[in-house]
């Protein structure tokens, strides 16, 4: 085993941290000064790095990258009511009269898998590729996290191999978000936005391995070596606990304060 922190091992601090941000916003609505409060949204702001990250290491990883595409609109689907209901936002996109934050960041995360799939493919006309990557991004403008969650994925994935480049990458693209809302929105959620660098140093422990992996055979089976294969709990583990838990933290929003937004926008 090497040194460091395998895929797994990282994806369990990411699901810690938006849980943890999450609760905090479930108990206190809106961006909250308060120091304890502010404290517990900057661990949360590991989160949303960490799964551009791995959507650009899944994009690597998979067999098939359409079909990729494919589960992750499929959760993207569910989240969609799973984080309305969570976040106090209508279901109908838009009724609220705003084009902020009105579905989940895996909605932009699939439009991403999506852009590194036609930027890789051989088949797709060199021309296009560029203004439907920008098509993507722009689709993806009114999701958590913006576009900024099409094309910082996009470019992690360009980059790979190169921390130094990928950790420019977190950064100029958050910068970008945090400068609009800092601008037109909200000045203090702006500059909270910026602290997803410490995801940065997180992302540099990361050693290749993906963890939680059983054998597909028994080692030394037909005198070949093993292969590795993700458990499926691993696999499906944050798909499934995503939309779950933004059930919860509606139900506790309900419960705590009633039918209002967490996030006002």
């Amino acid at each position: 085993m090497k040194k460091g922190l395998n895929a797994s091992q990282i994806k369990l601090i990411a699901i810690i941290a938006m849980t943890i941000d999450h609760l905090t916003w479930a108990f206190f609505p809106g961006t909250d000064p308060t120091w304890y409060v502010f404290g517990l949204h900057i661990i949360g702001r590991l989160t949303a790095p960490l799964m551009w990250f791995f959507i650009s290491e899944g994009c690597h990883y998979t067999r098939n990258i359409w079909k990729y595409a494919g589960r992750i609109f499929i959760f993207a689907f569910i989240s969609h009511f799973a984080y309305n209901f969570a976040s106090g936002i209508p279901f109908v996109p838009f009724s609220n009269g705003s084009f902020f934050n009105q579905t989940s960041v895996l909605w932009s995360l699939a439009l991403a898998v999506v852009a590194i799939a036609i930027a890789r493919s051989e088949k797709f006309p060199g021309f296009l590729k560029i203004p439907t990557v920008t098509l993507l991004s722009a689709v993806g403008f009114p999701s958590d996290w913006s576009s900024i969650a099409v094309m910082c994925p996009f470019y992690l994935y360009t980059h790979r191999g190169n921390r130094k480049k990928q950790a420019f990458d977190i950064v100029f693209w958050t910068f970008i978000y945090a400068a609009v809302y800092f601008i037109f929105l909200d000045k203090l959620y702006g500059v909270l936005q910026m602290f997803t660098f410490l995801a940065i140093p997180v992302i540099a422990l990361y050693n290749g391995e993906r963890g939680g992996k059983k054998l597909a055979k028994p080692e030394g089976a037909d005198g070949q070596t093993a292969i590795a294969k993700p458990s499926t709990l691993v696999k499906w583990s944050f798909y499934i606990y995503y939309p779950a838990h933004l059930v919860v933290i509606g139900i506790i929003r309900l419960a705590l304060h009633g039918d209002i937004p967490l996030i006002f926008i």
